[in-house]
């Protein structure tokens, strides 16, 4: 028995509509009215709430007064991927939900993702560059990996006129954003535009095809350059443990996403009836595509209950709304076959930890296509004869950074904290700053 997985389920033109931009950005008359909802609070919680520290008051304000270049500014010397950051972070449990509106029973959150994007969408359509290079330093720094740690780092050290390397596995630049997040967030290729504004500044190149622990190594980048920047993320993903896991029809979660980001979308293989095992945001993302590809049926599975999934409600209501059906307290239990084909998954009911309930209650879903996203795993074997501290499966850094090894430095996450991407682009920024300032400092660390 062959699952039906298939490509092209759907015409052309209804593809190009399912992956166009979900949510199109406002207009000048939209961004000015909803600039004028917001009260420019002092000492703003919103402030707070947000990992890069965006002035969001000020930012605003810039935007009520049409200084949308003053506003883009604000932004951009706070979060460099700030465009990106408006798309796909959840600012509904970040700066929004810290929105004073949000205390008043009759009021809305003021729409800062929103507003964030309308103007670092307005700054990359114009000629001019908002910010300038210092006179070159002489220092070179690695950085391993493209993503949004990586390439935050890269531009906040070639600002301060350091050569930056970025090396990564891929032909592409962008990590999370050009091959992990759902293509209708990032759309019209918006990924690699806001590369090329980054790059625009200078003094960065960057070598694809760059594998840690095979075409490179860490003790190399530390003999060939003044610091190194580990921005690596998380290589492994987290098995089932079932037999027949290897089965035609059975894939990650994150290897289904990667493939459809960097192929046609005609090229793209789906199930009829698509089974997506886990409960955060790349779980929806798979199950929500999955969808749009022209699956019949997707059906979304987590161990626990709404309040442990990692995927927002915000996520949750969107998959819904895209016919994804959502089935919670139910773990897999075997994987079913027939002809040494795919023909479902059998789960069994958990208890509010996640276990195995007292009964033995089970249920099969039929499926042509499972997608694992139960979770991603750092793997530290690139770096395992290095001698880096490595604790709870992350690598350890101080407050800017820094790692066990003199003149290394990571972020991103390859280390402990939120897997945000706007975390990752603060993680970048402020171990570029701490780079800079050991090069600056007389004591500098030497290897």
């Amino acid at each position: 028995m062959c699952p039906d997985i298939a490509c092209g389920r759907l015409p052309d033109d209804l593809l190009s509509r399912n992956f166009a931009d979900a949510h199109p950005g406002l207009t000048a008359e939209q961004a000015a009215l909803e600039a004028d909802r917001c009260f420019y609070c002092y000492d703003a919680p919103c402030i707070e709430a947000c990992p890069t520290d965006i002035d969001i008051p000020r930012f605003i304000k810039a935007i009520a007064s049409k200084n949308i270049a003053g506003a883009a500014r604000t932004i951009l010397q706070s979060n460099i991927l700030g465009g990106s950051c408006a798309r796909v972070c959840p600012t509904e449990i970040l700066c929004e939900q810290k929105c004073v509106h949000s205390a008043i029973e009759t009021h809305k959150a003021v729409r800062i993702g929103a507003l964030q994007r309308y103007a670092t969408d307005w700054q990359m359509a114009q000629e001019a560059h908002p910010f300038t290079r210092a006179t070159a330093s002489g220092r070179r720094v690695a950085i391993v990996g493209a993503g949004p740690a990586g390439l935050a780092c890269a531009r906040r050290l070639a600002r301060h006129g350091h050569d930056v390397t970025i090396f990564d596995r891929h032909d592409k630049m962008g990590g999370l954003n050009e091959y992990g997040v759902a293509a209708y967030k990032l759309a019209d290729d918006f990924a690699r535009k806001e590369i090329d504004f980054l790059l625009a500044i200078g003094g960065i190149s960057f070598q694809g095809g760059a594998l840690l622990g095979e075409t490179l190594t860490l003790a190399a980048l530390r003999q060939d350059f003044d610091a190194v920047f580990l921005a690596i993320g998380l290589g492994g993903v987290r098995a089932l443990g079932l037999e027949h896991e290897t089965i035609a029809g059975v894939q990650d979660a994150v290897a289904f996403i990667e493939h459809l980001r960097s192929h046609p979308l005609a090229e793209s293989a789906v199930g009829r009836r698509v089974v997506v095992i886990g409960g955060g945001n790349t779980a929806i993302d798979a199950a929500v595509q999955a969808r749009r590809l022209g699956a019949e049926e997707v059906t979304l599975v987590y161990r626990r209950g709404e309040a442990t999934m990692t995927a927002t409600p915000v996520e949750r209501e969107w998959a819904q709304t895209n016919g994804v059906t959502i089935r919670l307290w139910a773990a897999p239990l075997r994987l079913e076959t027939e002809d040494s084909g795919l023909r479902g998954v059998t789960f069994r009911r958990t208890d509010p930890d996640g276990l195995p309930a007292g009964t033995p209650e089970t249920f099969t879903l039929e499926a042509d296509m499972v997608l694992k996203a139960i979770g991603q795993v750092f793997l530290p074997d690139p770096i395992a004869q290095d001698q880096i501290l490595i604790e709870k499966g992350r690598i350890v850094v101080d407050a800017q950074g820094r790692t066990s090894l003199n003149n290394v430095y990571a972020g991103g996450d390859c280390t402990a904290g939120d897997d945000l991407t706007v975390a990752a682009v603060r993680d970048g920024r402020e171990a570029a700053e701490a780079i800079h300032a050991d090069f600056s400092n007389a004591g500098m660390r030497v290897n």
